[in-house]
Order: structure tokens, then C-alpha cells, then sequence
């Protein structure tokens, strides 16, 4: 399907630059990405962007068009790093628009739960892959060529299998519900060396305390994507949000480097 054109709120403009083709270093059994970097392998800069940035947005639309505008208004309000749940019809099609009009972001792919999933994710431009729990077709079957894989763990032992297995970072889910800040804080103290990203039910205002207790970064899923201003197309508050965001995330990284 074609992506529709649409005009920008006044409040904000993007720049786009032109894509050029680049060749990975790294050896892979998954088919190599349309578009990738020319330096380093896929998983190795995704993971330093991501925790660079300090937050992730999560995107989940009921439809294409939405999706895409929603997406770009993050983006230019801001954010670096942005996954797409796999569910968002015509996800994959999203992807690549965006990729191609926006090079220097980090895009990923939300839910993956299928290896099939995984590979087409990678195809469309993809350079990192989350999922609610470990899925070891796709822990795996990846290397660094391919993508940053950030399997769901709840547990320290998921923790530990996680990593064991090959992990580069984890995804705490659900993390609200398991304690919130206070379970980053636990987990880190025998886990020191292992990266987590906290996900679920986390607020801009939280990003601080989730960095400053550990976490390498955080996903915000309804606290940029606001459930009212994607029911009423209101993209120019997206961009507030997503400009709120990133830079509590930047400012939060800058703070625990120190």
C-alpha cells in the first residue's frame, strides 16, 4: 500500500539525508538488511545509540498512515531510537519509509514472538528486536551482523539464561508491575555487568530515577504515543512529548556518566 503524504504541524520541520549503501562486517546465518551502517556491526551501534539515548519509543497504530505520522513526529521531535510493534499493519512497509527518510535514527520491531518475523524485520531496515519474554530461535539465530536482540526477562534467572545464552542487554518486563524502579535497583546489584532496558507502565517524569538505578535505557510506549492524541491524529503533541522525552533521556545518560 502507498504511505499518504501529509503536511507537518507549524511547530516543527524535519531534514532528511540521502541513504548510502554500506557493507557489515560481521558473518550471519539471517539474510543481511537492506540498509546498513558501514562501520561496526548492526548489534554493536544499536546498542551504543540506545543506550547513548536513553529512551526507546514504542509505536503500536491501528493503521499504516497512522503509524507513519505518528513516527515521524517523534522523530523529529526528537527521538533516536524507535520500534514499531510487529502487530501495526503493514508494519514492515512503515519500517522502510522510515529508514530510508531518516538514516541516522535507530529503528526496531516490537513483539516479536516468530523467527519468520525476526528475518523480515532485519530485511526492512531493522537494527534492533524486542520481545516480552526470550525466544531462543531468535537469540540464537542472530548475530551481530544482523541485529541487537533484547529478549524480555522477569526473573534474575532469565536474567542470567539471557545472557549466558548471548544477550548484549535485556528487556525487564513488566517492570511497573514488578516494582518499578525499586526492581531495576535489585536486579543491578548482583547484575551489575549485564545492560537491562526497563519496560512497561514507565512516565517521563521516571526516566531519571530508571537511568540513575541502573538501567540503560527505558521504553515509553503511551507516555510519547498518548492514547488521545493518537485517537485524534494530534501529532503536533506527540512531538511535545517525544521532545520532553529525549531529552530527559539524553540529560538522565549524562548525569550516570559522570
Amino acid at each position: 500500500m502507498a504511505i499518504a503524504s501529509f503536511s507537518l504541524p507549524l511547530t516543527y520541520f524535519s531534514s532528511r539525508n540521502k541513504l548510502l549503501p554500506s557493507y557489515c562486517c560481521c558473518s550471519s546465518s539471517f539474510e543481511k538488511p537492506i540498509f546498513a551502517p558501514s562501520s561496526n556491526c548492526i548489534a554493536k551501534q544499536a546498542l551504543r545509540e540506545i543506550q547513548n539515548s536513553g529512551v526507546i519509543a514504542c509505536l503500536r497504530a491501528q493503521n499504516a498512515e497512522l503509524a507513519n505520522r505518528a513516527a515521524r513526529a517523534a522523530l523529529d521531535g526528537g527521538i533516536s531510537a524507535l520500534e514499531i510493534v510487529v502487530s501495526t499493519p503493514d508494519a514492515f512497509e512503515v519500517l522502510r519509509n522510515l529508514v530510508h527518510d531518516y538514516p541516522t535514527k535507530t529503528f526496531g520491531v516490537g513483539t516479536v514472538l516468530k523467527a519468520k518475523d525476526a528475518k523480515d524485520s532485519i530485511k526492512s531496515g531493522a537494527k534492533f528486536l524486542m520481545s516480552p519474554a526470550t525466544v531462543m530461535d531468535i537469540l540464537v539465530g542472530i548475530s551481530e551482523s544482523d541485529a541487537l536482540y533484547i529478549p524480555g526477562v522477569m526473573t534474575p534467572t532469565e536474567i542470567l539464561s539471557a545472557f549466558n545464552t548471548g544477550a548484549k542487554i535485556v528487556k525487564v518486563y513488566p517492570v511497573s508491575a514488578l516494582g518499578g524502579v525499586g526492581y531495576i535497583s535489585a536486579l543491578k546489584r548482583p547484575f551489575s555487568h549485564i545492560p537491562m532496558v526497563a519496560s512497561q507502565g514507565i512516565t517521563i517524569d521516571l526516566i531519571g530515577q530508571y537511568i540513575g538505578q541502573g538501567a540503560s535505557a527505558v521504553v515509553l510506549s503511551d507516555a510519547i504515543f498518548d492514547k488521545e492524541a493518537m485517537s485524534q491524529w494530534n501529532f503536533d503533541k506527540i512531538y511535545q512529548l517525544a521532545s520532553h522525552a529525549a531529552l530527559q533521556g539524553k540529560q538522565a545518560v549524562e548525569r550516570s556518566d559522570h
